[in-house]
């Protein structure tokens, strides 16, 4: 296994050349696992018709040949590429359907990859431990994020006259807001009055510092009973200090959760040393699973306990167990009673327990076959590649090339510049109006980025796949994308 290092980078005129970027590449330790990823051409991101790519296999199985140049991918925050093995999975998967029907879920192949369907999640846990930092036990791949959220906030957020407020960021993505604040309608309160929004403090900028967050914190201490915050902000691409904020807030007798949607697979995390109470991610963005892929929570080790009474549970199982009251589900409950039909819920240790039916096998293979490639390394070896990989990136974007001048940039970065604050992602705030012209430039130009309205493009180098040469076309066509909108538009004021 691959351990990352690699010198610093030059900030000389050289390190400006596209040589200098294919060298960087050829001292990369991790440059084999580009490989591991089906990589779209420019001429598939223009094709109108499955048939005409030039990357996916025929119906008949054959592959085609591949043509044409590799796009430059840069939208992994957004949606993960395809892993070549994870057609492989599937195929596995639906030949274990088509040749043993209902008796997969019990069945085990001798030349499968994973364990019969019924157990398949033992088989995502080691790794997907590994990734988010917790003990296989408190981990549950399952259901979506959103709906991750409410499984969560509906055992976790227990308001009480005196505690009551949910803090959240006012730019929390639109469906934590949803969520947040349908959870309180459900108990009756009003947003106005039950919702903390924090929101940067200073007038031009789009970070919360954790200073900030930790005076929100000590502002409502008394009355809040919720803090759910995401583990990275996905607007600007904020890496929020997790263990501090957590412990923080515990300490004034919150619970806190955490939204890991743009964390998972991009940042090291340590969920369970770091004593967060719950979290919940998906799986397609850096974990690579496929759109709309199952997702996964997590729940602390002391809130899985099922020998002895929660205090203020009044739910009891037939052995007489008490356990963190929940929504529960007949795949929560004790493997040993699931098929007895009866109605009363026996659930399992852990995080198993909040799950509610059997997951979707095909999503399931999907993120094993992703697993399967982060196997291969270490996120703390991923982890370093990204900040190599995207302090050249910013360096490109920002430090002056010969001929250049700083103050004629039409863009700025909104993304924190200390390495440790932040993810894989930098978001670019162009100015006003310029968006739609640049986004179509770099389509055309076979350049794969995420857009954020009104004028945000957000760039996300993913370790796993993204190489120094993706940089360094990104920011050759995105510079020349923004001269020439800046031309038109000076075209059309008559200058």
């Amino acid at each position: 296994m691959a351990s990352f290092t690699l010198a610093p980078f030059s900030k000389g005129p050289e390190s400006f050349s596209q040589e200098y970027a294919a060298s960087l590449d050829a001292q990369d330790p991790l440059r084999e696992l580009r490989k591991e990823f089906i990589i779209p051409t420019h001429d598939d991101t223009r094709t109108k018709r499955i048939a005409d790519s030039s990357t996916v296999q025929t119906l008949s199985g054959q592959t085609k040949s591949r043509t044409g140049d590799e796009c430059t991918y840069l939208c992994g925050n957004s949606l993960g590429l395809q892993p070549r093995r994870t057609r492989d999975y599937v195929e596995r998967y639906l030949n274990t359907w088509a040749i043993k029907g209902v008796n997969g879920h019990w069945q085990k192949l001798e030349d499968g990859d994973y364990r019969p369907w019924v157990d398949m999640e033992e088989d995502l846990k080691p790794q997907m431990s590994k990734i988010v930092g917790a003990q296989e036990s408190e981990i549950a791949v399952m259901e979506t994020l959103t709906a991750n959220l409410h499984l969560l906030m509906a055992s976790f957020y227990r308001p009480t006259e005196e505690r009551y407020k949910i803090i959240i960021e006012g730019k929390a993505f639109p469906s934590d807001h949803y969520a947040v604040q349908s959870q309180l309608h459900l108990h009756n309160l009003h947003h106005s009055e039950a919702l903390v929004e924090l929101n940067p403090p200073e007038p031009n900028s789009s970070l919360l510092p954790t200073s900030y967050i930790l005076s929100v914190i000590d502002a409502h201490a008394s009355s809040t009973a919720l803090l759910l915050l995401p583990g990275i902000q996905y607007y600007s691409g904020q890496l929020f200090d997790i263990p501090t904020i957590t412990a923080y807030a515990q300490e004034r007798g919150i619970t806190v959760g955490w939204d890991l949607a743009h964390a998972v697979g991009n940042v090291p995390l340590q969920l369970h040393d770091w004593n967060v109470d719950f979290a919940a991610w998906c799986n397609y963005k850096y974990m690579n699973g496929g759109p709309g892929v199952i997702g996964g929570l997590f729940v602390h080790e002391r809130h899985g306990n099922v020998a002895s009474p929660t205090e203020g549970s009044n739910e009891v199982s037939e052995k007489g167990l008490g356990f963190r009251p929940r929504l529960s589900g007949w795949w929560g409950s004790e493997k040993s009673a699931r098929f007895r039909m009866g109605s009363q819920f026996v659930p399992l240790p852990g995080a198993a327990g909040f799950r509610l039916s059997n997951q979707s096998v095909l999503d399931c293979t999907a993120v094993l076959a992703s697993l399967s490639v982060y196997g291969q390394t270490t996120m703390q070896d991923l982890r370093a590649k990204s900040l190599h990989l995207t302090a050249y990136l910013e360096h490109l974007l920002f430090d002056d090339v010969p001929g250049e001048k700083s103050e004629d940039r039409p863009y700025s970065l909104i993304t924190p510049t200390v390495p440790e604050e932040r993810g894989a992602q930098l978001s670019l705030l162009l100015k006003p109006g310029m968006l739609d012209f640049v986004q179509a430039e770099l389509e055309s130009q076979g350049v794969i980025v995420d857009e954020r309205r009104p004028d945000v493009i957000r760039v996300a180098p993913a370790p796993l796949y993204n190489n120094y040469t993706d940089a360094w076309k990104f920011t050759k066509i995105f510079k020349e994308s923004c001269k020439k909108v800046l031309e038109a538009q000076n075209g059309q004021n008559g200058h």
